[in-house]
């Protein structure tokens, strides 16, 4: 990667992990399901009006709107406002790359080698001993629901890559148009109208400011930007960095929110990124590839019986004939 595209990845990670402060920020003034689908409705307007017509089937980008929009960032919203530490939510949300390697086994037929079992063995156990530093000194109803957006979120990787849209910021930005109305509806439904009139009411700069980087500086110019990175190098290039989103969301918590990291946390850390390291950056080898179904036998040609009703005079070659086949 030429070194301008290597600064620009580490950028975007940095803001990914910066975004976890952020979204601590922006809880104080939204309640959860609100300050999502508020979220996914600056990230949408005007950028939809922008970014030209979908370039996938409507099918995918309302799975991934409602997987990814409502229930990823719903769970997550309402775990971090539940008590879970930013920098923690960084960390754990890595096993997103667990549950993809799962799904894709089981949905897409992809095997799995030793080396990405033993990841997943080593990242899972990573979660063990987060959800034992949090039992010990937070909510573990909140542990929990971070892990189940993680589950949320390696679910939508696999639509995605079903859907396997050309243009990520064209995707992201339609993906967005889904989210809100649900979200607001649950909003609602479980915070009242009364709680999100009042929030709406106190509307204030912190808060817009909160929403801006979420929503413009997050999702749309991260995305935007990492898209344009896979476009242009392989996968296996680019996803490495991705291992530093918890590096930048640990630290900056650590610094901006005055978050402790303990000895414990900095174990989990370490299984953590190693074994997502292990599940999403090693080679394929003979077991890793997808299952292959078996070659369709070649259609037999019809007879053609004109010659035995009128002989033909043998033809020379024509240039086609002649070229490379």
């Amino acid at each position: 990667m030429r070194p301008v595209h290597i600064a620009l990845a580490v950028l975007v990670t940095a803001v990914w992990g910066v975004n976890f402060v952020v979204i601590d920020v922006g809880l104080g003034h939204f309640p959860p399901l609100l300050f999502s689908a508020l979220r996914f409705l600056v990230a949408a307007l005007p950028a939809v009006f922008f970014v030209g017509r979908p370039k996938v089937a409507w099918k995918w980008i309302v799975a991934v709107g409602l997987v990814l929009g409502v229930a990823k960032f719903g769970l997550l919203f309402i775990g971090m406002s539940q008590g879970m530490p930013a920098g923690l939510s960084s960390l754990v949300l890595q096993v997103q790359a667990v549950f993809t390697a799962i799904v894709a086994m089981a949905v897409l037929g992809e095997r799995l080698g030793g080396v990405r079992l033993s990841g997943m063995a080593v990242a899972l156990g990573g979660i063990v001993v987060a959800g034992i530093d949090e039992g010990a000194s937070g909510p573990l109803l909140a542990f929990a629901l971070t892990v189940a957006a993680a589950a949320c979120w390696g679910v939508s990787n696999v639509l995605t890559r079903r859907a396997a849209p050309p243009d990520a910021l064209n995707f992201m930005v339609w993906v967005s148009v889904v989210p809100v109305l649900p979200l607001l509806a649950l909003s609602l439904l479980f915070e009242g109208p009364e709680r999100d009139a009042e929030a709406l009411a106190g509307f204030d700069w912190s808060g817009a400011g909160a929403l801006v980087y979420v929503a413009w500086i997050s999702t749309v110019f991260g995305f935007g930007a990492w898209g344009m990175l896979l476009r242009r190098y392989p996968a296996s290039s680019v996803a490495p960095f991705s291992l530093l989103v918890p590096v930048f969301g640990m630290s900056s918590a650590a610094v901006l929110l005055g978050e402790s990291v303990t000895p414990l946390r900095w174990c989990a850390a370490a299984l953590l990124v190693g074994g997502v390291a292990l599940t999403s950056l090693s080679r394929p080898g003979a077991s890793d590839t997808p299952a292959q179904p078996p070659a369709a036998p070649a259609a037999r040609r019809p007879r053609d019986t004109s010659a035995s009703r009128t002989p033909s005079r043998p033809s020379r070659p024509t240039a086609a004939g002649r070229g490379i086949r």
